[in-house]
């Protein structure tokens, strides 16, 4: 009965690590977003920075618990959260554009 508890507990603090690692990386999108138009974006940056961590290290302190299983499970998360994140973002800003080479852009400031 411990075991599975404990295997349910850990489980959750994975699931936990996925929602903080939204937050904190969804919340870092939205920053570099609003930062390109912003008037203030050392503060915006700033201010993001802060509360991103400390809702990222509040988050990590009660879900671990003192448990170092349920620690590595939240980062596990953690780090899931920010493949997925990345990979919505790259869908929504679209394809790549291929980095111009030095004779490319001499050739097009020639024409």
């Amino acid at each position: 009965m411990h075991e599975a508890m404990n295997r349910i507990t850990t489980g959750l603090a994975g699931l936990a690590g996925l929602g903080i690692g939204t937050v904190f990386f969804g919340g870092l999108w939205w920053t570099v977003r609003q930062g390109v138009t912003s008037k203030r974006p050392a503060l915006l940056f700033t201010g993001s920075m802060v509360a991103r961590m400390g809702f990222a290290l509040t988050g990590f302190y009660f879900v671990s618990a003192h448990h170092w299983e349920r620690a590595v499970a939240c980062l596990i998360g953690f780090v899931a959260a920010r493949m997925a994140v990345r990979m919505t973002v790259e869908k929504l800003a679209g394809p790549k554009s291929e980095p111009q080479s030095a004779e490319t852009r001499e050739a097009g400031s020639a024409a």
